[in-house]
């Protein structure tokens, strides 16, 4: 569905998406993350026709977005970081307006407009001013616009971007729903959510594809380092001890009257809890807590992106 070889973008003398080279297939939920200014957006709206690459190539659906743009862009639903609407048109006359700009047949527009506001929950608000709306709601006039013309690729940028957390949670639900019957590229900082939603995920990172894998497979092969808490009734010597057991790199301890708290940092993939717990039973140390933190996606986010300058 997408196709991306050794894109190039450049402002000046500043590199914005640097070579990078990636595939979407038809039916895959794909995260596009990285920091701000990672070239996420950038590579965005290259694949949406906004913005012309400096070299290389993209596709959607089998068309060069620059030179078949018309034929790519009837195949793709965008919506941008900041959706731009037109707060002066009701919400129902401004689909109907953009359903006829994007091609849909005018004896299929009303029925288009009319499953789109039924699909994003604004049936209610069709005879209602955009700039009266909240941010949540133009945000679904902002996704009925991008599925009016029933797109089989949706590509959408910061859709949480601004929202409280209901709407956050409503504006995700919308998402799940919309992606059953679709392929989309989503870029967010929700990274808890894309390892629920996402099939795979593109980490970018100074213009650069660090990684590209499920979300499963990042957190097995990228995490370099995992935290184990442990609190007991541990004398003098404790910490050395617990620096010995097979996986610990280091130990860090903190008193809390009689308990020490002690935090472990892990090799990846350590699992050491039976062998402290085996240790705290031949030394006689009441244990009040045990606790390994799984790893998540933002920690190997946070490894891919913070390690170079």
């Amino acid at each position: 569905m997408i196709s991306v070889k050794t894109l190039t973008k450049k402002y000046g003398s500043f590199t914005a998406v640097n070579d990078i080279s990636f595939e979407v297939e038809k039916g895959e939920i794909v995260g596009f993350l990285g920091p701000n200014g990672a070239g996420k957006s950038t590579t965005m709206k290259i694949l949406t026709s906004f913005l012309p690459p400096t070299s290389g190539s993209a596709n959607v659906a089998g068309f060069d977005v620059f030179r078949q743009s018309i034929e790519a862009r009837k195949r793709l639903g965008y919506l941008p970081e900041n959706t731009p609407l037109y707060t002066d048109m009701k919400v129902g006359e401004y689909l109907r307006f953009r359903a006829k700009l994007k091609g849909v047949p005018g004896s299929k527009v009303r029925e288009r407009v009319g499953d789109v506001l039924e699909l994003c929950q604004i049936k209610d608000r069709e005879k209602q001013l955009i700039g009266a709306l909240s941010k949540g709601y133009r945000q679904r006039v902002g996704l009925a616009d991008a599925l009016v013309h029933d797109p089989d690729l949706l590509i959408l940028d910061e859709p949480t971007i601004g929202l409280d957390p209901n709407q956050i949670r409503t504006v995700r639900e919308l998402i799940r729903n919309l992606a059953q019957k679709r392929t989309v590229l989503i870029s967010t900082h929700i990274l808890p959510e894309v390892e629920i939603m996402c099939s795979r995920v593109i980490v970018i990172h100074q213009g650069k594809i660090r990684a590209t894998d499920t979300a499963e497979n990042l957190l097995k092969n990228h995490r370099s380092i995992g935290e184990l808490r442990f609190e007991a009734k541990a004398g003098d010597g404790a910490a050395g001890a617990l620096s010995r057991v097979a996986g610990v790199k280091d130990v860090s301890a903190e008193a809390d009257g009689e308990w020490t708290n002690f935090t472990l940092r892990l090799d990846a993939n350590a699992q050491p809890g039976a062998e402290i717990m085996k240790l705290a039973a031949e030394r006689n140390w009441p244990v009040r807590e045990l606790h390994q933190k799984r790893a998540t996606l933002e920690d190997v986010f946070a490894e891919l992106t913070m390690n170079e300058a």
